[in-house]
């Protein structure tokens, strides 16, 4: 029973050191999905914010209706929490890829170098 246990033992271990291939890079197209993704979550994360900020506008109407038809003297609401703002529908716009934004060397060749000649700390003479 004991050697059994030892060999398990053994074989676990070495089969936990083999090396795993290396997962090959993301491609493109999984890089844009889930750039898509992160923008829906944060879509879905305002979305919830929204409505939580609506349901507890609800609730302090109703304390406030219910406190005044009970008699209670109850101070007004101030007014430090912005209001609520709906996010809209979901809407996505894939970034454009470097190539098509514009992003490489101008179209034009450069027809003078891009230093002068003159030194950079060449005096003027001071007039006097």
């Amino acid at each position: 029973m004991k050697r059994t246990l030892l060999c398990m033992a053994v074989l676990l271990a070495a089969s936990a050191q083999a090396k795993l291939p290396a997962p090959p890079p993301p491609t493109e197209e999984a890089k844009a999905k889930a750039a898509e993704t992160a923008a829906r979550t944060a879509w879905a994360t305002k979305v919830e914010g929204y409505k939580l900020c609506v349901s507890m506008d609800k609730a302090a109407a109703n304390y406030f209706k219910t406190a005044a038809a009970a008699g209670k003297s109850v101070a007004p609401a101030t007014a430090s929490a912005p209001p609520c703002t709906d996010p809209g529908p979901f809407a996505y716009t894939p970034p454009k890829p470097a190539e098509a934004a514009g992003a490489h060397s101008p179209p034009d060749t450069a027809k003078a170098p891009p230093s002068s000649q003159a030194p950079a700390g060449a005096a003027t003479p001071a007039k006097k």
